[in-house]
């Protein structure tokens, strides 16, 4: 399911930045400056996000958040986006999913923390960060580990339909919708710890 909304997503948005791509492309942006602008304005927003401006602060991480389909378009227009473009990449999210986390246990703290909104969201960032780091250790070990229900995209529409909740004056929605992240992200977890560990290779017995 997460594979199916991730690539119908990625399809669509992809056909709405290609012009955008090829434009900046040609007025000399690299997809690396995209990358960190990206992650200024996911940090932006999550600011106004903290402050208790949910709208706001949903919309502009939400806008910024899609520039990692925009980097990604203009360096496969170039050839490649080069190792160091993918471990950039790879640092500027765990950077912006801090700050958007962070940004919520903040905001709920101030709140009361509602329901127990502030434990789940801090479960759900320190299993985000797991689900990003198994797939990433399994790899460089040769193993595979690309699977999971709740994988980055997922995580953030998630976030963003708790805050656009919490911003039309539905103070459960935030919290429920971190309670349901937490579960999902110490769920996705465990599948790619398990299904990283069928993929190894058997070592034959003599």
């Amino acid at each position: 399911m997460a594979k199916i909304v991730q690539t119908t997503a990625r399809a669509v948005v992809s056909y709405g930045v290609n012009p955008l791509a090829r434009f900046l492309l040609r007025i000399g942006v690299s997809p690396n400056a995209v990358t960190v602008a990206g992650t200024v304005g996911v940090l932006i927003g999550s600011y106004f996000g903290s402050q208790g401006h949910l709208f706001w602060g949903t919309v502009i991480v939400t806008a910024f958040a899609l520039t990692d389909v925009l980097d990604g378009t203009m360096a496969r227009m170039r050839g490649g986006s080069g190792k160091f473009g993918a471990l950039l990449d790879s640092s500027m999210d765990r950077i912006a999913d801090g700050a958007v986390f962070g940004a919520v246990v903040y905001y709920l703290a101030t709140e009361g923390n509602p329901y127990g909104g502030v434990v789940a969201t801090l479960i759900s960032l320190v299993f985000g960060q797991v689900v990003s780091y198994v797939k990433a250790r399994a790899e460089s070990l040769g193993l595979n580990a690309d699977v999971g229900i709740a994988e980055r995209l997922e995580r953030l529409l998630i976030v963003g339909a708790g805050g656009l909740l919490g911003a039309a004056g539905q103070d459960w929605g935030m919290p429920a919708a971190m309670w349901v992240l937490a579960a999902l992200a110490v769920i996705t977890a465990f599948q790619r710890l398990v299904h990283a560990a069928k993929t190894e290779p058997k070592v034959p017995t003599e």
